[in-house]
């Protein structure tokens, strides 16, 4: 699946860095607006290398190519998005719509109303 959120970079967060069992380790987050009627914010995640090849700063309109992953630890799960390249310019600022086998899902914050759910 390839999914992809456009908007504009609102907010950079402070690097960070670690060791870990696997070597080094270094990330940095950034606060994605998307545009249109109910704009959203998304935090997105760049690992390693992707933070000097794929530069984002502060008011720059990007399209991030990205990955979604959930993990559990201690009874509670957490979700990271994680952009593996950048393109400058964005496009219309939602996200890609899901593929045609998840009927009632949508991740542009639009509600399906083909699905008889209360929410």
């Amino acid at each position: 699946m390839d999914l992809q959120i456009a908007g504009k970079v609102t907010k950079l967060l402070d690097e960070q860095s670690g060791q870990g069992k696997n070597g080094p380790w270094r990330k940095r987050d950034f606060i994605l607006e998307t545009k249109g009627k109910y704009p959203k914010q998304v935090c997105i995640t760049q690992w390693g290398d992707n933070i000097d090849q794929n530069k984002v700063n502060e008011g720059d309109e990007i399209t991030a190519f990205i990955d979604i992953q959930s993990r559990e630890y201690k009874g509670n799960w957490y979700t990271d998005v994680k952009a593996w390249k950048i393109e400058q310019g964005a496009g219309g600022g939602e996200v890609a719509d899901p593929p045609p086998s998840a009927p009632g899902l949508t991740l542009d914050g639009n509600q399906d109303l083909d699905d008889d759910l209360p929410f």
